[in-house]
């Protein structure tokens, strides 16, 4: 797998500049905001205990934070999942189709078929939003399945899934005091990697920064815990995604036609309408 250089991570700035700020702990707390990654939240050294400890809060309530996940947050970050989920369905049924040129192809030849049969234009012009429809069923039909399978699995006990085991790790970013978004990281001892999994972001606090800052959370966890490098799986379909992946650092090792999620029965009926790509990217930290 071809993954960025070293160099790469020092010119996209994925960690702090001011190193010194990051502590010897693998899970310490970043503060974050949208115009520093970590800011300084004391005052001279005159100032007293309670006014550093009002700046500090007044911070946290005006600026997006990230922090380690508790377990009273577990639905709130669940709900945040499986909305995150669930947009996927109009995009990999419409958006989706334009990736897929060989399945135009295949509609398009229904399309001339049904008016060479028929010599109807009225249910010509139909077919395609029955195609459109059954894309949209499927889609829905198999996403609403891999959420089943993933809130059945690690979703279903984030503590004991990614908080407990060492090289692994679950953050939420906190705004106003809400739980606006997640992140998790996975550890594989065997190859020295991290998996970036489960990031999110409500859909309501969008476009404020918050996925880059729990990226770079989960670039810094990886750098403190000496992995070598880290990858992420994505069928995400906008290409924002794709973007901030590589914002951060990330290049793209590969893509997988036709990608199986759990749930998925491989009936011709599903194969025609409902197709994923699965995109792989790495981001090299070091050399082995």
């Amino acid at each position: 797998m071809h993954c960025s250089s070293p160099k790469m991570v020092c010119e996209t700035k994925i960690v702090a500049e001011d190193h010194e700020s990051i502590s010897g702990s693998k899970k310490d707390t970043i503060i974050v905001s949208s115009s520093q990654m970590w800011p300084s939240l004391s005052g001279s050294p005159s100032s007293s205990p309670a006014s550093r400890s009002g700046v500090e809060e007044d911070f946290k309530k005006n600026s997006v934070y990230i922090r380690e996940f508790h377990p009273s947050e577990q639905e709130v970050a669940r709900r945040i999942f499986y909305e995150g989920i669930m947009e996927r369905i109009p995009n990999t049924a419409f958006r989706g189709l334009k990736h897929q040129p060989l399945t135009q192809l295949v509609y398009g030849i229904l399309i001339v078929i049904c008016f060479v049969v028929t010599k109807s234009l009225l249910l010509t012009c139909c077919l395609p939003i029955f195609l459109m429809g059954m894309r949209y069923y499927f889609s829905r039909k198999v996403i609403l399945s891999y959420l089943e399978y993933a809130l059945h699995t690690d979703m279903s006990d984030i503590e004991q899934y990614y908080m407990k085991p060492p090289g692994s790790c679950f953050w939420v970013a906190v705004l106003d005091g809400n739980v606006v978004g997640i992140v998790a990281a996975r550890g594989n001892e065997e190859d020295n990697t991290m998996e970036l999994r489960r990031m999110s972001v409500d859909a309501n606090f969008r476009g404020k920064g918050i996925a880059k800052a729990l990226g770079r959370k989960v670039l810094e966890f990886a750098m403190l815990n000496n992995y070598s490098s880290i990858v992420l799986g994505t069928t995400a379909v906008k290409m924002a995604a794709h973007k901030l992946y590589e914002s951060l650092g990330f290049k793209h090792a590969g893509v997988i036609e036709h990608y199986t999620l759990p749930g998925m029965t491989h009936s011709i009926l599903e194969r025609m309408f409902f197709q994923l790509r699965y995109h792989r990217y790495c981001l090299q930290l070091r050399e082995e």
